[in-house]
């Protein structure tokens, strides 16, 4: 069985997708082998993992990138140079060749449920791409059973088409030692005990909602704890970003944190907060609990799937909701403890060798129906 993977979301600056993508392809190619995992268009080496940038140099990320712009302008046959594989599994590419067996990933239904949340190119894309490929493919794999069920629901894609295969979690969170905790703190400087939150500064994820909730707690516990955010700067994010940077709110904002460093900056938090408003999986809800934190999240969408019953659910919308789980955990290192070893052994249900190994499975059954 040879795989042809679209990578060109390696090639931009993107946090989960290319973050899955990324750890889905170096997984599969241990469970088979290099030749048999192919990226497209011309991406067989992978570099390490950078969400900045790209992991071709600049004259190959533009000539790929030029590449895939005239593919997707029309109708077209010029794919079909990948006819030595027997599955293409498409990610930008509207025109996938026609002779391998098409199959794609279902991330989230973002883009329909709420359109807001997001530029209207991309959600325009992306409806194109549901047209183009999920609608035509002989197979498909969602991160969760929340994006499942959102898909057959929003689409009306065949459910039975649809398997459910959870991403992994990197190694080195289950892995992290205290030098490497202290040596992460000590390189940002995080010298106070801290709740933290990781992810792109964007609306979805609610920043704005947990900056107030963490200025409505008293104020004997803020200076006992930081709230540190890490990620990257997103779109319509100018006003929060004010808000971050602002000394008088007592917030450390450490903007993008290369991902060798996340591990360290994880374990090392006192609880980890994500009150996203949508989530079609939560890598760093995963990672966290794997990591030995204590979660607090959403209680929306795959966030309670993913968390399995280890971490503090919580309304987004509900101010007082999240401050008072906030001063709970903070001040409860029983409740802390619990939620942690509850996380950490929920946490091994997301393994890249079982998301590869499941892949290979779904792969085989894609090829064996007629």
């Amino acid at each position: 069985m040879r795989i042809a993977i679209d990578a060109i979301p390696l090639l931009v600056r993107s946090a989960g997708v290319k973050n899955y993508l990324y750890h889905w392809i170096v997984s599969l190619r241990r469970q088979l082998d290099d030749e048999r995992v192919s990226l497209f268009p011309f991406l067989d080496r992978l570099e390490p993992l950078d969400h900045q940038g790209s992991i071709a140099d600049a004259p190959g990320t533009l000539a790929r990138q030029a590449l895939l712009f005239a593919l997707n302008l029309r109708p077209n046959r010029m794919a079909e140079f990948m006819n030595n594989a027997d599955i293409f599994h498409a990610t930008k590419l509207l025109y996938p060749p026609r002779r391998p067996r098409l199959t794609a990933t279902l991330h989230d239904m973002t883009c329909w449920l709420f359109p807001a949340f997001h530029q209207a190119p991309n959600v325009a894309a992306e409806k194109r791409f549901a047209e183009h490929v999920w609608k035509s493919a002989a197979g498909l794999m969602a991160v969760s059973e929340s994006t499942r069920a959102d898909a057959v629901k929003m689409l009306g894609l065949d459910g039975e088409k649809i398997r459910v295969i959870y991403p992994g979690v990197a190694a080195s969170y289950f892995e992290i030692d205290a030098p490497r905790i202290a040596a992460a703190r000590g390189k940002y400087g995080l010298e106070q005990p801290y709740a933290l939150y990781v992810g792109t500064v964007e609306p979805r994820k609610n920043l704005n909602g947990l900056l107030d909730a963490w200025l409505a707690l008293p104020v004997s516990l803020r200076e006992e704890f930081a709230l540190v955010l890490a990620g990257p700067e997103g779109w319509q994010s100018a006003a929060t970003l004010a808000r971050l940077r602002d000394p008088a709110n007592g917030v450390l904002y450490l903007g993008y944190v290369p991902e060798a460093d996340l591990p360290g900056i994880t374990a090392g938090a006192t609880v980890f907060v994500y009150p996203s408003f949508y989530e079609g999986f939560g890598f760093p809800v995963a990672q966290a609990m794997a990591a030995g934190v204590p979660v607090i999240t959403s209680q929306v969408s795959s966030l309670p799937e993913v968390a399995g019953g280890a971490a503090a659910l919580i309304d987004p919308r509900s101010l007082t909701e999240t401050r008072d789980t906030l001063y709970r955990l903070l001040t409860s290192p029983e409740e802390r403890a619990g939620r942690a070893r509850a996380g950490k052994a929920r946490a091994h249900r997301f393994q890249w060798e079982t998301c590869a190994r499941e892949s290979v499975e779904f792969f085989h059954t894609i090829l064996g129906r007629e």
